[in-house]
């Protein structure tokens, strides 16, 4: 038993170190207006006009030059299947050039299909030039370091980065081993006509000399994986630079507006105190006059309500006092759970957690989240009196946003409700303020997300909180 188990700890371990090195050789989600600004400076600014005037002097050399002097057959086919695929392979390109030309009004995903294919395309083009120009020893072989590098300038995406530049070195390979092929076939020929000895004395079939080829090779996969980390590590300094402006800009956000709340609550407070003063003394003061007493009392109670408004405000104007920090969400549903459901109280809730792995940090202050799982919470607790059921979800979304779904299972709300339901001082409560929601609403569309709720009588109530992991903050109007 014990040896099973430190096999199994072991095993855990593993894992946890291959994970760790794995997030470490991670690159950071591609961008799409990096890809955009990449394709527009390298393969419209620069590769457009190199490649126009390559293609016009392969055109020149594969139909007007004489490259070969009396070749053979076998080359002769090779040379005619490369002119006809370098025929296919110009009209692509035109067909590219113009989607590249016009780019700002082309889709984004269609722009970048049309790229990568490209980029495999070039590579299977160099590679089939090698096939008349020395096969593994051509000239050309170094044109393959130049389209592996210009490969990571325009690929965004780190991992068809790699295939796309393995798949050139491949195309390099391949193009060699036909080389060997045609030379083989050639002297077999030459052989069945009797014409000669070819390769060497005795007729010797053409050697491969392995390890200039390995060396070859090995320079090609190095250098697409130093293109991938000098790629990884900028596009990481580029999110790092991002992050901290983002930093920057939400902490100065939430200080403007935690001071012009502050200064609309003090302002206002003042005012109310005075009004308060005067209808407490014009009460005593009046004697007679029932509706004078009435309307006074009316007043009061109005202050009264105000004043708790505004001090429900003061406190919320509180939270812009934090800083911005990296929030993981599931704490902060556990923090609001303790905050609305202690065990002390011994509510008759039980609550169903589903969180998802790998939830995306969210950039800001911890307490304008809780704030709006607390109010959601609370909200659920006394839809259903402290009785019931609440399901807890949290999962990621494609765009990188997290998606939190708290569900009741209390009465239900009205259709007619809903509408005004995230309206500020609409409430359905006997002693409610109506700003709960109100401050949900606030919270969340202060960092670029959105809530929605659906409910229907009698089948409980689910709130759902969208909220971006990366995004500038917005206030409100």
């Amino acid at each position: 038993m014990v040896r099973a188990m430190s096999l199994s700890e072991a095993w855990i371990d593993a894992r946890q170190s291959f994970a760790r090195w794995w997030r470490l050789a991670d690159a950071p989600p591609p961008d799409e207006a990096v890809f955009l600004r990449r394709v527009r400076f390298v393969e419209r600014g620069v590769m457009l006009p190199v490649k126009a005037v390559m293609l016009l002097l392969l055109l020149y050399f594969l139909f007007y030059a004489h490259w070969f002097v009396n070749p053979t057959s076998t080359r002769e086919d090779a040379l005619n299947g490369l002119r006809n695929f370098f025929l296919i392979y110009l009209c692509l390109n035109v067909g590219t050039g113009i989607m590249v030309w016009g780019m700002d009004e082309i889709s984004p995903r269609v722009l970048e299909r049309a790229v990568y294919s490209t980029a495999i395309l070039d590579g299977a083009v160099v590679a089939a030039l090698t096939l008349v120009t020395g096969g593994f020893d051509s000239i050309l072989y170094y044109a393959f370091f130049g389209l592996i590098i210009r490969n990571a300038a325009i690929i965004a995406h780190a991992e068809v980065q790699i295939v796309v530049n393995l798949t050139v070195s491949a195309c390099y390979v391949v193009a060699g081993w036909l080389d060997v092929a045609l030379e083989q076939l050639e002297l077999e020929v030459v052989r069945s006509v009797g014409r000669g000895e070819i390769g060497g004395e005795g007729g010797e079939l053409p050697s491969i000399h392995a390890e200039p080829l390995l060396l070859r090779v090995l320079i090609l996969l190095l250098l697409t994986a130093c293109c991938y980390g000098i790629q990884m590590l900028g596009d990481r300094q580029r999110l790092k630079e991002e992050e901290a402006r983002e930093f920057a800009l939400k902490q100065q956000q939430l200080e403007a507006a935690g001071r012009i709340a502050a200064e609309i609550a003090h302002q206002l407070k003042n005012p109310l105190g005075i009004i308060n003063n005067a209808a407490y003394t014009l009460h005593k003061s009046v004697r007679e006059g029932k509706t004078i007493t009435q309307q006074i009392a009316i007043i009061r109670e109005e202050v009264e309500k105000s004043d708790r408004i505004i001090t429900e405000l003061m406190g919320y104007a509180k939270l812009a006092e934090g800083k911005v920090e990296r929030v993981r969400i599931t704490d902060e549903l556990e923090r609001a759970i303790s905050q609305t459901l202690p065990e002390a109280a011994k509510f008759d809730i039980r609550i169903h957690r589903d969180y998802a792995l790998g939830l995306p940090l969210l950039l800001g202050q911890s307490g304008h989240f809780s704030e709006v799982f607390v109010n959601l919470l609370t909200n659920a607790r006394e839809a259903m009196n402290g009785r019931g059921e609440i399901f807890l979800t949290a999962k990621a979304e494609p765009d990188l946003s997290v998606l939190v779904s708290i569900r009741d299972t209390g009465p239900g709300i009205p259709q007619d409700l809903l509408a005004n339901l995230f309206e500020p001082y609409f409430t359905t409560k006997e002693k409610g303020t109506g700003l709960g929601l109100a401050i949900v609403k606030h919270n969340t569309e202060l960092y670029g997300g959105s809530v929605s709720v659906e409910s229907e009588p009698g089948q409980g109530t689910t709130f759902h909180v969208r909220l971006p992991a990366r995004s500038l903050m917005r206030l409100r109007k």
